[in-house]
């Protein structure tokens, strides 16, 4: 599917913004899952490219407002054209941290005894494989995704981007963003290394989660083999996703993030618009 998006970020203030420094993962790489066709990044100063650590493209910028200019509104708008293949089962690139990186605890998706328990009743076929040191199924772990999504019942407004995963777990309702927390602290709390996914989906009747989240979970370490699954629609992803960037949680690659001085009351507002070509 070829999908063309625009995402506009915009900031306002109610007094004028004297300096602000933002960080982007706001540029998507061609992968086994995508192809991007063309992509453009604006922003109100010159951008600079750095590379994160995770394999993600990271822009950054400052600004720096002289108070007579009255700066109160500052946009980011994103642009492009991807082609998705569909893919849900692929073998990251060779420059990549080993999976090995994803077992490690993460502010938003810490592992827990609780969590390993409860995978424990609610898929125990995937935690016996784990205990005899065999690699899980994709059957195993579609059936994790399914009680994850019972679990964690989506929710709009439930809860905020500082929601912890086991937060989550316990209110038993959340965002999409939850959802891919819980399911990667659950993959780590049995050891299975698991990665939280920014992007993009594509559907005319749920607006609300083009912005969206999902899961990528390691199933053989050795091979750098992963699987993608996407708790809030219950399975694998597919031509409708579009992939921003993946770390070990939110805070590690969130769309825009960044600092201020001046500005008053701040107010953010997001648009994105995903149209098939």
């Amino acid at each position: 599917m070829k999908l063309h998006i625009r995402h506009v970020t915009r900031y306002h203030y109610s007094q004028p913004l004297l300096y602000s420094v933002q960080s982007l993962h706001l540029w998507p790489s061609g992968n086994a899952c995508q192809t991007v066709i063309d992509w453009d990044l604006r922003a109100p100063a010159p951008l600079f490219l750095q590379p994160d650590g995770q394999g993600n493209r990271n822009h950054s910028f400052s600004l720096l407002a002289r108070p007579e200019r009255n700066l109160r509104e500052i946009a980011i708008t994103a642009t492009g054209t991807v082609l998705t293949h569909g893919v849900a089962d692929f073998v990251d690139a060779g420059h990549l941290p080993p999976p090995g990186v994803y077992l490690r605890s993460a502010a938003l998706a810490e592992p827990h005894p609780r969590l390993a328990l409860w995978a424990l009743q609610a898929v125990p076929a995937l935690v016996a494989a784990r205990s005899r040191g065999d690699q899980p199924s994709i059957a195993d772990l579609l059936a994790l995704t399914e009680a994850v999504a019972d679990k964690v019942r989506y929710r709009k407004g439930s809860t905020g981007v500082e929601t912890t995963a086991l937060e989550a777990f316990d209110w038993e309702l959340g965002v999409c963003q939850d959802q891919a927390h819980v399911m990667v602290a659950v993959c780590r709390s049995i050891g299975l290394p698991a990665r939280y996914v920014s992007g993009y989906f594509h559907a005319a009747d749920e607006p609300e989660l083009a912005s969206h989240a999902w899961t990528e979970v390691c199933i053989d370490p050795e091979a750098g083999r992963w699987l993608s699954l996407d708790v809030t629609h219950r399975g694998l992803t597919d031509e409708r996703h579009v992939r921003l960037a993946a770390a070990t949680d939110y805070t590690a690659c969130p769309p825009v993030k960044g600092l201020r001085r001046g500005g008053g009351e701040e107010r953010m507002s997001v648009d994105v618009r995903i149209t098939p070509v």
